[in-house]
């Protein structure tokens, strides 16, 4: 099997939870780096026309895609024919898509836009800093409550899907820009089970690619 080139921009997360599914299902790939600045050149736009990280160019089905959701979906379809992230059956797979969804629509904006008027926008607007770290809090509890009453440990049924995996590196963000906004003892469900996601080998390796890379 050919590499899979991910294109990818420094630490911003949704690449690397695209890695993380790679590492999940063993698939080779190589990196290309795109610098913030440049993310709106030709390099990248001619992959990606919306000019943002990450996107995919898959030699072994000559197909090149973009958004992290789709990314995920696709290579689930693709290449996770043993199961080892989802399942085949109907009411777990459309509930592992379900909560997918729920990631890219609820828990990464919350966070993503906490970040930003944080750490980067260039007016500290507190009402906005507030509105977005209350929503990541209210997001983190409704995970809490889902974690509580499935009881394994994880979202769906007894095993670490891509689901589960797509909510880590947003996860880490709380830690990063507002440690001190909730408590993760108010979340405990939710604070083990990203420490579970830590702990897995294909986690570890992408954070140290990650860390080596940005």
């Amino acid at each position: 099997m050919e590499p899979i080139t991910v294109y990818f921009s420094g630490e911003a997360f949704n690449p690397w939870t695209v890695v993380m599914m790679l590492e999940e299902l063993g698939l080779p790939y190589t990196l290309k780096n795109i610098r913030f600045d440049q993310v709106k050149e030709p390099e990248l736009t001619s992959v990606n026309p919306n000019g943002r990280v990450p996107a995919i160019i898959d030699p072994n089905t000559n197909l090149t895609l973009w958004e992290s959701g789709a990314i995920t979906e696709y290579l689930v379809e693709q290449y996770d024919k043993k199961g080892l992230i989802s399942y085949e059956s109907l009411i777990e797979r459309n509930q592992t898509r379900q909560f997918l969804h729920f990631q890219m629509s609820g828990h990464a904006p919350s966070n993503g836009q906490a970040v930003w008027f944080l750490m980067y926008h260039p007016e500290k607007v507190e009402s906005v800093i507030e509105r977005f770290q209350n929503e990541t809090e209210r997001v983190a509890k409704v995970l809490d409550g889902i974690l509580a009453k499935n009881g394994t440990g994880w979202l769906i049924g007894d095993k670490c899907t891509y689901a589960d995996l797509s909510f880590f590196l947003w996860g880490q963000a709380k830690g990063l820009a507002w440690p001190q906004k909730w408590d993760d003892a108010d979340v405990p469900h939710y604070t083990a089970w990203l420490e579970r996601i830590a702990a897995r080998p294909a986690t570890k390796k992408t954070m140290a690619v990650r860390a080596e890379n940005s």
